[in-house]
């Protein structure tokens, strides 16, 4: 199947030439014609998929033959959690509509709002905005909402959490209520699905990979590790294994900064993003590390969303996500549109429930490791998936009349077999004894701690 057979057109077709866009994925599949049919939409597929792709494609072929907007009004109303993926919604938009004569621009706080305001007098066919920002627009009288026609939630599971539900819900009551709804993610919650009933009419919804999975050409496993040596093992793993870029995350802002300070005074070149910093700033500091100009990008969740990154290849939980979720949008960052990537966790023992956690959710388990000469003091105890393991099944008894003949040798038969909870090791292969369980398996040669 190409783009071609869903219609599209030629202007929309070209510029997918020119980015060398040959094969549809899964998501775009089954998205594109529910979106060009103007169907309600509910689709989760893994990061790197294409959803983007899905849903912006669509939606240009049915503005480009739309009436004209208004001044100050919108016809298509893009919402993201973040400002980095708002960027990379509107740099996905400018690129896919290159020869459609469509006006599209992008929103979010943290700089001035005074050019926004400007962009906006004379209409937008697309606007890609943050909630928050939309919001003070919406006050200053600056955007009109009367000519919506689709509403896109991107990760809408992070839209609709409690950090952006009451903006959320103020923004849906100003929309006209006859409109298309889109919502796009890789996970969505049981929680999530439930508050998308009154927003959604009789949505097509599409999975294409099981829900909330992580991507297959991602390799994850963990390192277990004393919390106090965490950033001696992260400074350890970079230099020698010959990680070029990695993308780091730490749970808090004061945590990836104390890290950079770590890294770079190991003689390693790194930089942080998160909220604190100013979005000049996170735009010089992604350019960099873009460009290979920082070995070692350190960033918060807000860097989960709208990172898309090629060739990134090591994804590092420095802190484990509080919420099980954002793992898979993490180590989402890797791995995308079918490249190899791997996925790589730094668990002491007190994040043994994040870890189990993070493991029921993606209904699988982590292969564990340590590594030569950062042997835990405190090891990580088994998980509540590992815990419940089934055992192997007993070997069926022998037939009766066997069972007869060897009475007189005195052999027991139909004895019970025990097996041990085992943890996953890489290769798959594991051990069948109690200490086995007990010891992940060292990378390179055991050394004392001194």
């Amino acid at each position: 199947m190409s783009f071609s057979s869903f219609g599209l057109s030629e202007p929309i077709l070209r510029a997918l030439d020119e980015k060398g866009y040959s094969t549809p994925f899964p998501i775009q599949v089954k998205a594109i014609p529910a979106v060009l049919s103007g169907k309600d939409v509910m689709a989760a597929a893994q990061t790197g998929t294409g959803k983007t792709a899905a849903f912006l494609l669509p939606l240009l072929q049915r503005l480009a033959s739309g009436s004209k907007v208004k001044a100050n009004h919108i016809r298509t109303l893009v919402l993201a959690p973040t400002r980095e993926l708002a960027v990379q919604i509107a740099d996905s938009i400018a690129g896919y509509g290159n020869y459609l004569s469509l006006k599209s621009s992008v929103v979010y706080g943290g700089v001035k709002i005074n050019p926004q305001m400007m962009k906006l007098r004379g209409g937008l066919d697309v606007l890609v905005a943050t909630p928050g920002r939309l919001l003070d627009l919406f006050s200053k009288n600056a955007v009109k909402f009367s000519q919506v026609e689709t509403l896109v939630l991107d990760e809408a599971d992070r839209m609709l959490d409690l950090g952006f539900i009451g903006d959320i819900r103020k923004i849906l009551a100003l929309l006209p209520k006859k409109r298309q709804n889109l919502l796009f993610s890789a996970t969505f919650s049981t929680d999530i699905r439930k508050l998308t009933d009154n927003l959604l009419k009789n949505p097509v919804q599409i999975e294409v990979n099981p829900r909330n999975s992580a991507a297959t050409s991602v390799k994850q496993w963990i390192y277990e590790v004393d919390k106090k040596r965490k950033s001696a093992l992260l400074s350890h793993l970079v230099r020698n294994k010959g990680w070029e870029r990695a993308l780091v995350f730490t749970r808090t802002k004061n945590g990836a900064d104390r890290l950079v300070r770590k890294l770079v005074g190991d003689g390693i070149s790194a930089a942080a993003i998160h909220g604190d910093k100013s979005q000049a700033k996170r735009s010089r500091t992604l350019a960099d590390f873009k460009a290979n100009k920082i070995r070692v990008l350190v960033a918060t969740d807000i860097a989960a969303r709208g990172i898309d990154i090629i060739e990134l290849s090591h994804v590092i939980n420095f802190d484990l996500p509080k919420v099980p979720e954002d793992y898979v949008h993490r180590i989402g960052r890797t791995g995308r549109a079918g490249s190899g990537g791997e996925g790589i966790s730094l668990v002491s023992a007190d994040e043994i429930k994040l870890l189990s956690g993070i493991e029921s959710l993606i209904r699988q388990l982590l292969v564990r490791e340590v590594e030569s000469g950062f042997v835990p003091t405190h090891q990580v105890p088994l998980t509540r998936l590992l815990k419940l393991r089934p055992k192997k099944p007993k070997k069926p008894k022998k037939p009766k009349l066997k069972q007869e003949q060897k009475q007189g040798e005195g052999r027991k038969t139909g004895s019970k077999q025990k097996s041990g909870r085992n943890k996953p090791r890489r290769g798959g292969k594991s051990q069948g004894t109690k200490k086995a369980n007990r010891t992940p398996r060292v990378r390179g040669k055991q050394k004392h701690d001194k």
